[in-house]
């Protein structure tokens, strides 16, 4: 394919210089000459391992050339890629006049290309802006219209200084977020050679993907660091239980936790954390992002009982109350505590779980149960039909198989507050309200 990269900082070196490997003609442009001379000379103007040979071999190739002349790269290209740099502005928002200053360039240039064009956003930037920013700078100053007359995608770049040739030839994933499909059929070919699955979804999704990624490492240095410095006033080798920590790839370093829903309760996670948070107050240890779980966690509680409130009705009926699918355990649940919270405001609340039985409920679990909601067996419905014909605002708090068709069985007169992303819901339209998506 023949293709621009606009901006010669660090993603759109390692980006020309990966794709011409591939064998596509790629065109370089920014407005430092210094750079154009780099590459021109065969030279990389970052350092960057293995980019330097991968750039000579590419100019002597004949695939690689330099110009700040986007008119003319414009016309004879099927793809632009603006790879330039997003910093921050004061206040921490993005600046993003060099992304908005290249889009007006190759807007204008698209008023006379004589071919279909697509535009590709790689820089990072945040949910919406190829959507607001980029797409209608690029239809004012091209006199033409996004999707029907040239294309648009946003590709996020996945690279890592010191690996970044590596993790662009061998990818974990390509996100391609494309205005329409068109827009996608012309910008998946770019990388067909590589094995990576490729998701193709919409510019925001794609946009956001860059931002959680960059977010939970953040967070995960700071877990590391928190957890090191309460190992060192234990005199405990963090490196080793980090080490340890990390061979469980089934809950500590999968997808597990990681689907957005309800708050976390139960019998072990709000304890141990609890103890842990104790014993580093114990030992003078700081833990600003440990202690801000609870606060969290809190936080999505009343985010919950909030949109139920707002559903404007008196009888709730909430569907599952135990911590997990497949448990009765109902110590720290967060379902009871949202039910505990609507009977003290007055609401007529009845529950269902086919786990929950009260005659089975012994012990701790009892105990726990009895002390926030005393009369909690009188509050439970037999069968999930029961419980429905009750209800005005129908709660679902837990992923059971159950309660996968609950949606297709309601009344007009009903809504749902879905606080576990049971499944999609579009058909309800105002009716259904899901807790963060």
């Amino acid at each position: 394919m023949r293709i621009n990269v606009f901006g010669l900082g660090y993603v759109g070196c390692v980006s020309a210089g990966c794709l011409a490997r591939l064998g596509h003609a790629v065109t370089a442009l920014d407005i430092n000459r210094d750079k154009l001379a780099d590459i021109s000379a065969g030279r990389s103007p970052v350092q960057e391992p293995g980019l330097s040979s991968l750039i000579a071999a590419a100019v002597g190739d004949g695939l690689l050339q330099a110009t700040d002349d986007a008119a003319w790269a414009v016309a004879r290209s099927e793809l632009s890629l603006v790879c330039v740099g997003t910093p921050s502005a004061p206040g921490g928002a993005l600046d993003l006049q060099y992304v908005e200053r290249v889009c007006a360039q190759i807007g204008t240039a698209l008023r006379h290309a004589p071919a279909r064009h697509t535009v590709v956003l790689r820089s990072t930037v945040l949910p919406g802006t190829t959507e607001e920013a980029v797409i209608p700078i690029l239809n004012r100053t091209s006199g033409r219209r996004a999707g029907r007359d040239f294309g648009v995608c946003y590709n996020p770049e996945f690279l890592r200084e010191g690996v970044a040739v590596h993790d662009f030839l061998a990818p974990s994933r390509i996100v391609i977020g494309q205005l329409d499909t068109a827009s996608g059929d012309a910008l998946a070919p770019l990388y067909q050679s590589l094995h990576a699955p490729v998701i193709r979804t919409t510019p925001r999704v794609a946009e956001m993907v860059k931002y959680t990624d960059n977010a939970f490492h953040g967070v995960k240095v700071a877990f590391a660091n928190e957890i090191g410095n309460l190992c060192a006033a234990l005199a405990i080798d963090s490196h080793e239980v980090m080490e340890i920590f990390a061979l469980d790839t089934a809950l500590n370093l999968g997808p597990a936790y990681l689907q957005p829903g309800f708050a976390f309760g139960g019998s072990c996670l709000p304890k141990d954390l609890r103890a842990l948070l104790h014993r580093a107050c114990q030992a003078q240890v700081v833990h600003p992002l440990l202690s801000a779980v609870f606060t969290s966690n809190e936080q999505q509680k009343q985010r919950g009982l909030e949109m139920i409130r707002r559903a404007g009705h008196r009888r709730i009926g909430i569907l599952g109350v135990s911590n997990k699918n497949g448990t009765d355990d109902l110590r720290e649940s967060p379902a009871v505590e949202v039910l505990a919270q609507l009977l003290s405001e007055g609401y007529d609340v009845m529950a269902y779980d086919h786990n929950v039985l009260p005659a089975a409920i012994v012990g701790a679990n009892r105990e726990y149960v009895e002390r926030q909601l005393p009369r909690w067996s009188s509050l439970l419905c037999p069968t999930l039909e029961q419980l429905l014909a009750h209800a005005e605002t129908v709660v679902i708090a837990a992923r059971h198989d159950e309660f996968a068709d609950v949606l297709d069985q309601l009344r007009p007169d009903q809504v749902v507050v879905d606080l576990v992303r049971i499944r999609r819901a579009h058909q309800l339209g105002t009716r259904y309200a899901g807790l963060c998506w």
